[in-house]
């Protein structure tokens, strides 16, 4: 099969995959550093932090629409061209939620997240944390992989792909125990709203890193 003459001098859409998935883990380390100002260290800088995640955010759609905007026509690409965009929209929804969830608590600052609960939240934010972590090794890996096509690093991507569907379910359960301490402990109803609607946008974190697990694993399928 010939090759498009366009195809050869094409930029991997990897390298932008990568650059965008950087950007995610940076925001959820601000997020986490964040939640950690606001209920641990009881620090002033939450809006600051959350203005960074903002900003951070719109650097990555300028990413975002490089990659969806420089594939030229007619080019082959490594992928499934749909199954990348879907990779790169879940991808994206993880910093999304990232700033959703600080935006979310910055409509109530006061009384925030309830001091019965704090101990909770922070153990939900820790557990969401852990599959973004693993995003951005996953795309270096699979960047890697599609350079190569060695079965060996194959198995990597897909063992990176099972250790997201198992941090995901870690999440659900720290999500589902949050939910249960907010109506044991809570009577106000537009604190109980708050808060499970907070626990609801932060889980979603987890759930969108696993579906971006799930949309790389479709696209090392032999």
């Amino acid at each position: 099969m010939r090759i498009p003459f366009v195809s050869m001098f094409m930029t991997s859409p990897f390298s932008g995959l990568e650059e965008h998935a950087e950007k995610v883990k940076e925001c959820a380390w601000i997020f986490q550093h964040a939640i950690e100002c606001l209920l641990v260290q009881k620090c002033d800088s939450f809006e600051e932090l959350r203005k960074e995640v903002a900003r951070i955010e719109s650097q990555a759609d300028a990413i975002k629409r490089r990659i969806r905007g420089h594939i030229p026509k007619g080019a082959i690409l490594q992928v499934d061209k749909f199954t990348l965009f879907r990779y790169l929209g879940e991808q994206d929804s993880v910093l999304d939620a990232l700033e959703d969830a600080l935006n979310w608590i910055s409509f109530r600052l006061e009384p925030g997240v309830p001091e019965e609960l704090e101990k909770e939240f922070l153990l939900l934010v820790d557990a969401v944390i852990d599959p973004v972590d693993e995003l951005s090794r996953m795309v270096a890996e699979a960047r890697k992989y599609f350079s190569n096509y060695s079965e060996n690093q194959r198995m990597v991507v897909k063992k990176i792909v099972r250790t997201l569907r198992e941090q995901e379910h870690l999440a659900d359960e720290a999500e589902d125990y949050l939910k249960l301490r907010i109506f044991e402990v809570e009577t106000d109803p537009i604190t109980v709203f708050h808060m499970v609607r907070l626990a609801e946008i932060v889980g979603s974190i987890a759930d969108h890193a696993q579906n971006a697990g799930d949309m790389m694993r479709a696209m090392i399928a032999r």
